[in-house]
């Protein structure tokens, strides 16, 4: 079992940047390729960014490439989304998300694990 707690979300205006974070529990947080996915209201949720679980391998949704960047570190459970260059439409609710595969996966049915989401707000 792996319990997922995001935080980092908050107001910001265009242009800005962000960091989440998604604290994990359980000694098999390595052993998950993480993900990140967003919610906008009125709109089903999206993928946004994964990582391997030793963090070799990265994928993005072509929305935020080059604006994101996702990270890990396992010796502290956490895996991260720094977001920069924030945009209004990059406004929603951000999960964090663990796959029980090693490799990188844009499939929100291979992701056992969800958090509660952290709201992002980004104002024009």
């Amino acid at each position: 079992q792996v319990q997922l707690v995001e935080s980092g979300g908050g107001l910001v205006q265009a242009g800005g940047s962000l960091r989440l974070s998604c604290a994990a529990s359980g000694r098999t947080f390595s052993s998950y390729a993480m993900g990140w996915f967003r919610q906008a209201p009125g709109k089903e949720r999206e993928f946004v960014a994964t990582i391997s679980w030793s963090g070799g391998s990265t994928y993005y949704a072509n929305s935020v490439k080059g604006r994101f960047t996702i990270s890990r570190d396992n010796a502290k459970n956490t895996v991260y989304l720094q977001m920069n260059s924030l945009k209004p439409e990059d406004t929603a609710v951000y999960f964090c998300a663990a796959a029980r595969v090693p490799l990188t996966t844009t499939r929100e049915y291979d992701y056992n694990y969800w958090g509660q989401g952290t709201q992002v707000t980004v104002s024009s």
